[in-house]
């Protein structure tokens, strides 16, 4: 029961993630997608965490959830406190960027875990380091514009959420 409410939650997150990331930043349409990824991510990890099916001991995926649930933090945080005040957007930004990274890498890693007859290095490790990559390669030549953009649409940090 609680491996298919963490599947429906990690569904939840692609979804609402996505769609966060789609919108234009800085308006509600990106707040509350993001509002609602953070709050499923949160579960979805908590959940993860819980799950044991395997064996009775902490294992990958349980390490994973830990740093995902870092980074969902270091990317929410200065956004909803709107501190640092001059490199919050930034920190929001990129964490959250990789925390939705993070979330692709796991989600792929698990279906593979799940319905592949491949080791753990090929069912893992390669898509995982392909996907870690290919974000990485995105994140790092697509949100600079983006985060220069907003500037120049001066947004504030004294805007509220």
């Amino acid at each position: 029961m609680l491996g298919t409410i963490h599947f429906v939650l990690a569904c939840a997150c692609l979804a609402f993630g996505a769609v966060a990331l789609l919108q234009k930043k800085g308006g509600r349409k990106h707040r509350w997608p993001g509002y609602l990824y953070c709050a499923s991510l949160l579960l979805a990890n908590l959940s993860a965490l819980s799950v044991y099916e395997d064996s009775s001991t902490a294992g990958p995926f349980h390490i994973l959830a830990w740093i995902s649930l870092a980074t969902l933090s270091a990317g929410f945080i200065p956004a909803f406190l709107r501190r640092p005040a001059y490199g919050w957007m930034n920190l929001h930004a990129y964490f959250m960027s990789w925390s939705y990274v993070g979330l692709v890498s796991a989600g792929v890693g698990q279906l593979l875990t799940e319905y592949s007859t491949l080791s753990g290095t090929f069912a893992v490790g390669l898509p995982s380091l392909v996907i870690v990559a290919a974000g990485g390669l995105m994140i790092h030549s697509r949100l600079p514009e983006t985060l220069t953009s907003l500037a120049s649409r001066s947004i504030q940090p004294q805007e509220t959420i």
